[in-house]
C-alpha cells in the first residue's frame, strides 16, 4: 500500500551528517546525476533522430526518396505499425508493470516517498519510448526524458548517504537535468522540478535541482552545442490592444487544451475495449496513424518540424491548420491511450502552436487589427496549450523566456497562460497528470498532506492491546478484563473471528450473570480494510467511542481497533514530516 512504503522505503536516516557533510553530498550527488542524466537524454534523442532518418519519417528523408513511386508510401503505414508490434510485445512481456512509465509514476513516487517502478521497467518502458518516437508514433519525447532522469535520480538515492529527503530531491536532480537539456532552459528545468514533481521550494533541494539544471545546460549548449527548440525573429510587441487578443487567445486555448487531454483520456478508454489482444493495440493504432499520414504526413513523429513552420507565416494555409489542428489531437489521444510509450508534453506543443497560428490569421482574415505577426500568437498559444496539460504555468513562461530571450514575447506568453490556466484548472484540474493518477485512486488536488493521508488505511493504525469478548463467557469476565485497562469498550467475537459488537462497561453489572452475546451492542461507528485515515478524520466529530473497529468488508472478521488519539497522531506525523520537507536546511 502507498502508505506503507511512504512509511517504510523512504523513512530518513537517523544517522544523518552535519551540514559541512550534507553539502558535499548533495553537491557531488547534483552533478552526478546532472551530468549522467544530460548524457542519457541527448543519446535518447539523437537515437530516435537517427530512427526517424533511417525509416523514412523525417521530412527530409521523405523528401529524399520521392523519385521512388511507392517506398514512402510504404514506409509511411507499415513503419508505425511495425512500431506499435515491438511495442506492445516489449510492454507486455518485458515490463513487470506492462505499461509505459512517465511523469505521473515520478509524482507519484516522490509524493509518497516511494521508490519508483523497478528498474527493469523503467528501462524497457525507455526502449519503449525510443522505438515508439522513430517509428514515428505521434507522442511526446519530453514525457520519457523526464522519466529516465528520474531513474538517474532514484539510482543514486539508493545509496546511504545520511542525508535526509535525499530520495526525492535526487529524483528531482534527474527530472531537471533532463528538462533542462531538453529546451537549453536550465531555470526552466529548475522550476519544473519543483513545481510539478517536488511541489514545495526548500533550500535543501533548491540548491541540488539548480546544479543539476546547469549541469544538463552545460553539456546540451556547450559540450554538444545543441539547437534552440525554435528561433524567433521577433522585434517585440508593437500594439497595446494585442494584450486583449493574448488574453482572449489563452482563454480558448483552455478549452483546446482540456479538448486534448479529454481526448487522451477517452483514448485509454476506448483501447480498453479493443476486441483484440493487449499486445495488438499499438499496432492497431500504427495502422490508423500511418493511412492518415498518407494525407497528413506532418502528424506523424514528434512534429518538430510542424512546429517550426507554425511559427512562420504563410507556412500553412487558413483551411490548413484546423484539419492539423484536430488530426494531431485525434492520433496522439490514440497513440497514447493504445499503448505507444510516450509523453503528451510534445504533441501539446505543437496542438498550441498551431491553434495560435489558427487564432492569429482568423484574427487577421475577419478583422483589420493590426498585430505584430504569428510568430508571437504561435509562442502564445504553445504554452497555453502546454502549461494546463503539465500542470506547469511558472514552467512555460521561463521556457519562453530562456528560448527567445525576448522579455515582450514573455509577457505576451505571460498573459495567454495565466488566463489559460484559471480556465482550465477550473474547469478540468491541476494537470492532466494529477488527474490520470487520480483514476489511480491518487488525490493530490486538494494538497500533498490530504493526499498521503488518504492513501493510509486506518487498519495501518490499528492497536494490538484491545479487549476481545466472546459471546459464550460472563458479562463480569469481560468486564473485568476491561477494567484492567484504559479503554471504555471490549470487542465481541464468533468462534469464527466474526465482529458482533461491543460491551461497555455500563452494559452490565459486575455481578450480572449474563451473558456477553445477552448484552452486545452494535457500535455507534465500524471502519473497513478500505477506510482511509482522511475518511476517518472527516467522521471524527461523530465518533462517540475512544476505539473505533475496523471490520473486513467481505467475511465480518474484526482485522483490528483504531483509536481516536492514534487518528491524530497520524495526521500530526504527516504535518510535520510535510513541514520537515519543507523547511529542511543544508
Amino acid at each position: 500500500m502507498l502508505a506503507a512504503m511512504w512509511k517504510i522505503e523512504w523513512r530518513d536516516d537517523p544517522g544523518e551528517g552535519g551540514p559541512l557533510y550534507r553539502i558535499f553530498v548533495l553537491t557531488a550527488t547534483a552533478l552526478v546525476i546532472g551530468f549522467a542524466a544530460s548524457f542519457a537524454a541527448i543519446l535518447f534523442v539523437e537515437c530516435v533522430v537517427w530512427l526517424n532518418n533511417v525509416l523514412l519519417i523525417s521530412p527530409r528523408t521523405r523528401i529524399q526518396y520521392e523519385d521512388v513511386p511507392w517506398i514512402v508510401p510504404a514506409a509511411t503505414v507499415a513503419v508505425p505499425t511495425a512500431g506499435g508490434l515491438i511495442v506492445g510485445i516489449l510492454l507486455r512481456h518485458c515490463s513487470r508493470k506492462k505499461r509505459p512509465l512517465g511523469p505521473p509514476d515520478v509524482i507519484q513516487a516522490v509524493q509518497f516517498r516511494a521508490p519508483l517502478p523497478d528498474m527493469r521497467s523503467g528501462s524497457v518502458s525507455i526502449a519503449a519510448a525510443t522505438i515508439s518516437l522513430g517509428f514515428g508514433a505521434s507522442v511526446g519525447q519530453y514525457g520519457p526524458m523526464v522519466y529516465l532522469g528520474a531513474m538517474f535520480g532514484s539510482a543514486a538515492s539508493r545509496l546511504r548517504l545520511r542525508v535526509s529527503n535525499l530520495p526525492a530531491i535526487a529524483v528531482a536532480c534527474g527530472v531537471a537535468a533532463a528538462i533542462s537539456t531538453a529546451f537549453n532552459a536550465p531555470i526552466a528545468g529548475l522550476v519544473f522540478a519543483h513545481e510539478v514533481v517536488l511541489r514545495h521550494y526548500s533550500t535543501q533541494a533548491f540548491a541540488p535541482t539548480t546544479i543539476a539544471a546547469a549541469a544538463g545546460y552545460v553539456v546540451a549548449n556547450v559540450v554538444f552545442e545543441r539547437p534552440a527548440l525554435f528561433l524567433v525573429d521577433f522585434t517585440g510587441v508593437g500594439h497595446g490592444h494585442e494584450f486583449v487578443l493574448f488574453g482572449l487567445l489563452g482563454a480558448l486555448a483552455a478549452g483546446v487544451a482540456i479538448a486534448f487531454m479529454l481526448a487522451v483520456l477517452g483514448g485509454a478508454r476506448l483501447a480498453a475495449r479493443f476486441p483484440g489482444p493487449a499486445t495488438l493495440r499499438p499496432a492497431a493504432a500504427g495502422i490508423v496513424l500511418g493511412l492518415t499520414a498518407l494525407w497528413l504526413p506532418e502528424i506523424l513523429g514528434i512534429g518538430q518540424e510542424l512546429l517550426r513552420f507554425a511559427t512562420i507565416e504563410g507556412a500553412f494555409d487558413l483551411a490548413e491548420l484546423p484539419v492539423l489542428l484536430i488530426a494531431k489531437i485525434a492520433l496522439t489521444a490514440l497513440c497514447v491511450g493504445f499503448g505507444f510509450a510516450g509523453g503528451v508534453f510534445s504533441p501539446a506543443l505543437v496542438i498550441g502552436a498551431l491553434f495560435g497560428a489558427l487564432f492569429w490569421g482568423v484574427v487577421t482574415a475577419a478583422t483589420q487589427i493590426e498585430n505584430s505577426g504569428v510568430a508571437v500568437y504561435a509562442i502564445c498559444g504553445m504554452m497555453a496549450v502546454a502549461s494546463p496539460v503539465t500542470g506547469a504555468p511558472l514552467t512555460m513562461i521561463l521556457v519562453v523566456f530562456e528560448l527567445t530571450r525576448n522579455y515582450d514575447i514573455t509577457i505576451a506568453a505571460m498573459v495567454a497562460i495565466v488566463m489559460s490556466n484559471l480556465i482550465a484548472h477550473r474547469v478540468f484540474g491541476r494537470s492532466l497528470y494529477d488527474v490520470q493518477l487520480a483514476d489511480r485512486g491518487i488525490d493530490l488536488f486538494q494538497g500533498r498532506d490530504r493526499a498521503r493521508l488518504a492513501a493510509a488505511r486506518v487498519a495501518e493504525y490499528g492497536i494490538d492491546n484491545f479487549v476481545r469478548a466472546d459471546t459464550n463467557e460472563p458479562v463480569r469476565d469481560a468486564l473485568e478484563r476491561l477494567a484492567g485497562t484504559r479503554q471504555h469498550e471490549a470487542f465481541v467475537v464468533d468462534c469464527n473471528g466474526g465482529f458482533l459488537g461491543v460491551i461497555r462497561e455500563v452494559s452490565g453489572a459486575g455481578d450480572t450473570p449474563a451473558l456477553v452475546g445477552d448484552v452486545v451492542e452494535a457500535p455507534a461507528v465500524r471502519f473497513d480494510e478500505t477506510t482511509t485515515v482522511w475518511q476517518a478524520i472527516g467522521r471524527m466529530d461523530t465518533l462517540a467511542d475512544e476505539a473505533i473497529p475496523v471490520v473486513d468488508s467481505k467475511s465480518d472478521a474484526l482485522i483490528g481497533v483504531v483509536t481516536k488519539s492514534a487518528l491524530i497522531q497520524a495526521y500530526q506525523d504527516v504535518s510535520e514530516q510535510l513541514r520537515r520537507e519543507e523547511n529542511a536546511p543544508l
